[in-house]
Parts: C-alpha cells; structure tokens; sequence
C-alpha cells in the first residue's frame, strides 16, 4: 500500500475516534467571588452537586450543551454552550440572590416564629394572594379554600342545613383544631356551620399543621391544626367592598377597611351581610341548598411600639338564621306532611394577645379569649336549645440561646355544653396544661423539635403528648420527620349530631378519652421553577369514639381506627403562571373483626388541577379540575358505595383601576348526587334524619359575579 493511502487512512481513524471522543464541560459557581456548596446543575438531564470548591465537572456528547442550576435563595440560571469533540470547556455561572415571599414568610402556629422554610415542623400556608383568589368563589366562608389545599377535604354533614366539616387526610372532622390568631375565638367545636360562619375577606395567611399536634395545642388537635391569621393594617387608610351574587340566588356583601390611629396604633374592621334562598335543584320537594341570612362584625386593633412590645385586640358578633327541609307544599313520602328544619345561632367572641420582649434574648407571649354560641335547633317536630362556652388563657415563654430556640407556656381552657333538651349531657370540662418545646440546630442541614405537653383533663384524668420533628436539607433536597401523640376527651358533638341532633342520641356507657399517634414523612425537590412534594402519613387512634347509626349510639370501639397514606403536591411558578397539581390517597380502617371496613365519607383516591394567569394591571384566569373517587356509604338504603365524580370550574377577574369585575362557575358539568339516587329517604331513619348522607355536590353548577372596589 502506497504512503498516500496510509496516510489518509491514518487520518480517517483519526478523525474517527475524534467525533467519538467526549467532550467536558466544567462548571464553576460563584456567588460575589465566592464557590457556592450544594448547587444542583444540571447538564443535559444529568444532575451533580457542587462540593465546596463550587466545581462540577461533566463529560457530555459532542453538539449543544444545556446547563441549568438551582440554588434555595438564589435565582435559577440557564445558558447553552455548543462544544466540539474532545473540547474541554470552562462555564463560569454568578448566582444572583432571589428575593421571594416566601423568604420572609413566618409562621406562628408552632410558637416559634421561624422562617416557614427553617421549621422542623412542616407546615402549609395560603398567602393572601391565594386567600383572595378563593374569596372570589366562595365571598361568605372559607370552605372553598380548605377544599383546595392538599390533604384537606370537607365534607358535608348535613344535606339539610349545608353543615360541613374538615378533615385532615382522612382523619374526622372533630379532631382538627381551628384557632384564629393563636385564639380559640370559633369554640372548641368549629365542625358542621362554624366553617360556613367564617368570612375569608380580612385573612391574611392560613397555616395548617398536619398530624397529631396535641404537643403544641393540648386536646382536640389529633388531627391537626388550622390557624387563621387576619390581616395587619397597611401604613395608610385602605379599604375594599364586595358585593357578589350568584345563579343559586345568594347574595354577599363585605365590608373591609382599615386605617391607622396614631403612629403607634391602627384598626381593621369586617363587616359582612350573606344571604341565600333555598333550593329545590331537583325538584323533589326537598331544599337541596338551604336558605339563610347572616350577618358580622368583627373590629381588630393593633399597637406596637416599635421595640417588640404589641397588643392585639378582637372581637365578633355572628347571627345567622338558616333553614331547610322540604319546601311550599312538598310533603314526605310516609308521612304525607311537611319537614322543616331551621338554625338560629348567635356567637360573640373576644381575646387579645399581647407580647413583650425581656432583655435581648426572650419574648412572653400572653393569650385571652372568651367565646358564647347560643343554637336554637328545629328538626320537624323537635327544639334543641344548646349553649356553648369556650374560656382561653396562655402565658408562653420564648428564649433564643446559641443553637437553641425553645418555648415553654401554661394554658388553661374551660368548655361547657348546656343542652337544654338533654341535661344528661351537659358538661364543663377544665383542662389546665404545661408545655414546652426545643427546636435545636445541629448541623447546618440538619435541625430537630423536641415538644411535650401534660394536660390534667377534670373528666378524663391526665395525658402526656410528646412530638419530634427533623428536618435535613442536602444536595436540593429537604425532607421533614415528625411522629407525635396525643389525646381527645370525647363530647356528644360528632358530625353525626351536627345533622341529626342531641334528642334522640343514646349513651349507654360512660365515655374513654381517645388516644392517638401520628408519624409522616415527606420529601421536597426544587427545580427552578417547579417544586415536588411527596408525604407519608399514618394515624392510629385507640379508643375511638363513633355513633352506630343503626342505633343511634355513641360508644367507644373495642378496636382502634387506622388511617394512612400519602400525599403528592407539583407546583410550577413561571412568571405570571402557577400550576399546581395534587394527590392524596387515603386508606381508614375501624371497626371489630369481619365488621371491619374503611371510614365512611372517605375516599381512597382524589385529586386535583388548579391553573392561574395573572397580570397585575389586567386581572387573572383560572381553571380547576378535582376528581373524588369512591367512598363506602353508611346506612344508605340506595347503595354502599358512591361513585367517582369530577369536578371543573374557572374564574376570570378584570381591573380598571381600582375596580375589579368578576366571574367564577363551579361544577361547570352540573354534577349532583341526586344524579344517582334520591337524597330522600323511602322512611325516617333511627336518629330522626330524612336524607342519606352527602357524598357529591347537591346544588350542582354555580355561577356567581361581583365587583370588588378597592379605596
């Protein structure tokens, strides 16, 4: 072979091997000059992590070469490079500070007041940006914003007067702990109408606690705690008037200002008129939205000093009258006569909690309030009359030494129920507590709570509750730990009575307090603009209270109530888009031996889809899908199990000025229960009641429009 051709052949080879060479590109990231530890970069789908010289480096194929990298605290930055085969390339990449809300958002609700990214303790808030865009759906209540939140469901307690109760992945309504600033301002018992009686147009962030949180809040938080904290006055004088309607003929008109007094103090005020005529939807006789006409006040103050020292002040008056049952001359089928049941409540409420720093290193916290709920219940041809106090008081202790940031309080809480009807089941149970807690930071990626309570409960003796939490970061990732336990002293309020009423109710044995443990787990990735959540929860509650409805009995099961699984929540944020996707599967177990079967009302499976558009000088777009699986039903003469249902609705708001127009439909595809089976029932059942169970919309599509004016 001559010379020429081995050559050529040489070079072929050559170049050969060359285009099949790697390529390197190494990535250096800085912060003002500085390497920056624990970075994600991600080069071409392939994901490293920077050690503490900042440096990654990555063999790549020849071409385009994508490169993005993702940092807590810091803006997501994103550059293509193209290299040839067998290049080395270095890519220099400054970090730039991100300045978002969240990093300045703190959360109360576990008495700390740390970052809501720094708490060992997870917790999940609604800013007041999603707080409005919910107030636009729902003007007269928070339902529709609990709804949405993951792992939060509500469900209806009483197709008769709209009662409905949250629970907390799958856990009963009775165990989660509503507070209001800190306050026990709605009663110890906020299940059934106390959720429809709370506006959402003053809430300034909601924080929810998820798990047994008896360590932090003493009985009645087995299932977690829902804290509503108002909104803090602006500098200047502001203010806002809603006034919606809808196709169901409800009516919604809210009044918020605020002002400030002196250079020190300042005041909000709510005032909030709902009206709503009843609904026969299906035309079966019955109400399937019953009517109602509430009203409220609530004026806050607010004083601080500027050097840590503050007072807030609340108080509130709710009336509402409210009314179902059949309606004109619609009779009931056995009977051949009318049913009307009506609620007339009357609440006032007050508390205040004041604040003071002691020395550099210390702050105490005291806590009051005072709440009066006055029911008069018509069912046919029964009157209950119930009384219910609730008295609070708190005096806590936060102090801040090296890693340590602990907490140490005593509380007092007095809870009466007057049943008129029913003197048998009267109660005043005084519940004194100790408490104490100790987030300590270890080590930069790692930071634990240790809490524990004892409460001395006057009808059920005493009750420790400890709880733990963890929470790691490392390499983009933060994943939370916490296991806890805890206790409920049982009442005859149970979402059952809440429809049904106290008159007929059966107790045959004296109550045994309920103890229960929680333990979760969830994991976080953040990818730029998308955030990935997954969770695992598992609850046990021993000693469960449950009324037989075959019977009407309220008992303690001789077997616990088991209820776990997990949640997942995506959320994508890029500029004036918010995309969030979430699901939650939930399996409950209760009862004894082969009568052993899921929760009722409990669906194994749901989801949910909820898109957002927003520009600040044009308005805001958005859409929502939710889908409810199967549920098993109980004492339902039509059927054990419900079907699966999907939901749609969108919402469309457009501003001119300080004016805003809106627009919302719910249940865009009409879907009822009464699709399915009748909501009557053939006969009275045992506890008095007429209708099956709730398990899917009665009222079928909605659509309300208002005006909102800002000044």
């Amino acid at each position: 072979m001559s010379s020429r051709w081995i050559a050529l052949l040489a070079w072929l080879c050559a170049s050969s091997a060359l285009a099949q060479s790697p390529a390197v590109v190494q990535v250096d990231v800085q912060f003002k000059g500085i390497a920056v530890e624990g970075v994600s970069v991600v080069v071409n789908g392939a994901t490293l992590t920077t050690p503490a010289s900042g440096t990654v480096s990555a063999s790549v194929a020849a071409g385009k070469v994508n490169i993005t990298v993702v940092k807590e605290g810091f803006l997501p930055a994103t550059t293509t490079i193209t290299l040839q085969a067998g290049q080395t390339q270095r890519v220099v990449i400054d970090l730039e500070q991100q300045v978002t809300v969240e990093e300045h958002v703190t959360v109360s609700a576990t008495r700390t007041d740390r970052r809501l990214e720094d708490q060992p303790m997870r917790v999940e808030t609604l800013n007041a940006e999603e707080i409005e865009e919910k107030q636009l759906m729902t003007p007269g209540d928070i339902v529709m914003m609990l709804n949405e939140m993951g792992g939060l469901r509500v469900q209806a307690t009483s197709p008769s007067l709209g009662a409905a109760s949250v629970r907390v992945q799958g856990m009963r309504g009775r165990y989660t702990r509503f507070l209001s600033d800190g306050l026990p301002l709605f009663g110890s018992d906020v299940g059934g109408l106390g959720l429809l009686q709370i506006p959402p147009t003053d809430l300034g962030q909601v924080e929810v606690i998820k798990g047994v949180a008896s360590a932090l809040y003493g009985a009645g938080a087995l299932g977690g705690v829902v804290d509503l904290l108002s909104k803090r006055p602006s500098k200047d004088a502001s203010g806002e008037v809603l006034v919606n309607r809808t196709s169901r003929g409800g009516t919604d008109a809210v009044l918020f200002g605020s002002r400030p007094l002196t250079d020190r103090s300042s005041t909000t005020m709510l005032v909030g008129g709902h009206f709503q005529e009843r609904n026969d939807v299906d035309g079966d006789g019955w109400a399937d939205l019953p009517g109602y006409a509430r009203g409220v006040i609530r004026p806050r103050l607010f004083w601080n000093d500027g050097s840590g020292r503050s007072v807030f002040g609340t108080a509130g008056v709710m009336v509402e009258d409210r009314n179902g049952g059949t309606v004109d001359a619609a009779v009931l089928p056995t009977t051949g006569a009318p049913y009307l049941e009506s609620l007339d409540t009357v609440r006032i409420d007050g508390g205040a909690v004041a604040q003071t720093p002691l020395g550099t290193a210390h702050v105490l916290t005291a806590r009051f309030s005072a709440t009066h709920k006055d029911d008069h219940h018509h069912l046919g041809e029964i009157t209950e009359h119930v009384l219910q106090t609730t008295v609070f008081s708190e005096l806590v202790l936060r102090g801040a030494v090296r890693r340590h940031t602990w907490v140490a309080g005593a509380a007092y809480e007095r809870t009466t129920l007057d049943p008129r009807e029913r003197p048998d089941l009267a109660f005043a149970y005084n519940v004194p507590g100790l408490f104490g807690q100790d987030d300590i930071e270890l080590r930069r990626w790692l930071t634990v709570s240790v809490s524990a309570r004892v409460d001395h409960h006057s009808h059920y003796g005493t009750f420790a509750s400890p709880r733990a939490s963890a929470l790691m970061r490392a390499g983009g990732w933060t994943s939370r730990f916490s296991v806890g336990g805890g206790f409920f002293g049982p009442t005859p309020l149970t979402e059952e009575t809440e429809a049904a009423g106290l008159t007929r109710l059966n107790v045959p044995a004296p109550l045994r307090a309920e103890r229960g443990r929680s333990g979760s787990f969830d994991l976080t990735r953040v990818l730029g603009p998308l955030t990935l959540t997954a969770t695992l929860f598992h609850y046990h509650v021993g000693d469960p209270v449950v009324v037989e409805r075959d019977t009407y009995t309220l008992i303690n099961l001789r077997d616990a109530t088991v209820t776990q699984g997990m949640e997942a929540v995506a959320t994508l944020r890029r500029d004036a888009f918010n995309v969030t996707g979430t699901y939650t599967y939930v399996h409950s177990r209760e009862g004894v031996g082969p009568d052993r079967g899921e929760i009722p009302l409990t669906p194994r499976h749901s989801a949910g889809l909820v898109g957002m558009w927003e520009r600040q000088d044009w308005g805001r777009i958005g859409v929502e899908a939710y889908l409810t699986g199967r549920q098993r039903l109980e004492n339902n003469p039509y059927r054990a199990e419900s079907s699966a249902y999907l939901l749609f609705g969108g919402l469309v708001e457009r501003r001119f000025g300080r004016v805003r127009l809106f627009l919302n439909v719910e249940n865009l595809g009409n879907v009822r229960q009464t699709d399915w089976d009748p909501l009557i029932r053939p006969s009275r059942d045992v506890d008095g009641r007429w209708t099956v169970d709730a398990w899917a919309p009665l009222d079928g599509r909605n659509v309300n429009g208002g005006i909102r004016i800002g000044f």
